[in-house]
């Protein structure tokens, strides 16, 4: 079985040591190379045609957000970042994202009791997973439109129908699958809740960006949080976040209980609040995301009578809860993510009937 061979591209000697005897303890991994900054890189790249990258971000002579926008441009391909989580580091990681790469591993992790190994873990668990991404997706992501194009937002389809709300889970290409989404959709769309699998130092970082970007007003949920029409709420990072009825409209209730699925936001527990809190009246999509958490959840939204969205694998960056909800039942309608959004609307309008295709 060929292995997975991977370039590392560091400008610290240290760093790239410890990446290149972490990968080549995997038996499905080798290293084919090692970079000192982006222009070793490129030209390793050309030589050696590695299956992924692992990418710093703070490097000599070109930085690897600059290095990243060509790479996708000219040679779409799997990365991970490997950085720090700083809030200067943060809001670089996530731009990194929106770019195209797929996944990120904090150097800060290091530094915890038991660092090295969950930094091990993770570092082989993300290249693998890279190793399996959807390129095609990658290449069409929104990085490669004209920046200076302006956004089409959709048009209303009409009153959005009351105590309509959406809840959205995603993960890994994520992010991106978030801005394109939510940038097209009027001010005046219906509620959204979104658990998106990230750490806590992104959620608010994330809720930024895309704020700027969208018509709607998007905020990192707090506890007790009220919900209103036109505005979508990020689940903190390390937080699950649920909805609750609080008189005649609903709250947000972020809250620090036990991982669900290996994951903290869940998906899966942000979609259980919506069948018993919502009923039929919420809406369920399910993006692009290693894994299965929301899978069972959008099964039980479902089965209670809400529609369900999930995105198809051709759009997906990874095909992953998507296609584990769709294998379960718990898919309603399956479509590109170009065209999730006008669902959206249409199912929450208040002229949306449940036969609704």
């Amino acid at each position: 079985m060929k292995k997975i061979s991977v370039l590392v591209i560091d400008d610290s000697a240290l760093m790239r040591k410890l990446l290149s005897d972490i990968i080549e303890a995997d038996s499905r991994m080798e290293v084919v190379g090692v970079a000192v900054d982006p222009y070793d890189a490129r030209d390793k790249i050309k030589k050696l045609t590695p299956d992924v990258l692992t990418l710093d971000i703070e490097m000599p002579k070109m930085n690897g957000i600059t290095f990243l926008r060509n790479l996708m441009r000219l040679r779409p391909m799997p990365v991970v970042m490997v950085s720090t989580l700083t809030e200067k580091g943060a809001n670089a990681t996530l731009q990194s994202m929106e770019l195209g790469a797929l996944d990120y591993v904090a150097k800060s992790m290091l530094q915890e009791d038991g660092g090295l190994d969950k930094f091990s873990t993770m570092v082989v668990d993300k290249l693998y997973m890279a190793s399996k991404a959807n390129v095609a997706a990658l290449a069409s992501s929104s990085q490669l439109r004209n920046v200076n194009e302006p956004v089409r937002r959709l048009a209303s389809t009409g009153v959005v129908r009351s105590g309509r709300i959406v809840a959205i889970g995603s993960s890994t290409g994520g992010t991106e699958a978030l801005n394109q989404l939510l940038q097209v959709l009027p001010a005046n769309a219906p509620p959204m809740l979104v658990a998106q699998h990230i750490p806590p130092m992104f959620s608010a970082s994330l809720a930024n960006r895309l704020n700027e970007s969208s018509a709607m007003t998007v905020v990192e949920a707090k506890d007790g949080q009220e919900v209103l029409p036109g505005h979508c709420y990020i689940a903190p990072g390390n937080f699950h976040m649920e909805i609750r009825r609080r008189g005649n409209g609903y709250i947000c209730r972020v809250q620090q209980a036990e991982k669900v699925n290996r994951h903290r936001p869940s998906v899966d527990v942000l979609f259980d609040s919506m069948v018993k809190e919502v009923g039929r009246n919420a809406t369920g999509v399910i993006l692009t995301g290693m894994g299965a958490d929301g899978a069972r959840g959008l099964v039980r939204m479902r089965e209670a009578g809400c529609h369900t969205i999930g995105q198809d694998e051709a759009t997906s960056v990874v095909y992953g809860m998507p296609r584990a909800a769709m294998e379960l039942g718990g898919v309603e309608f399956q479509l590109p993510l170009n065209r999730v959004s006008e669902k959206i609307l249409q199912l929450t309008s208040a002229s949306a009937i449940k036969s609704s295709s």
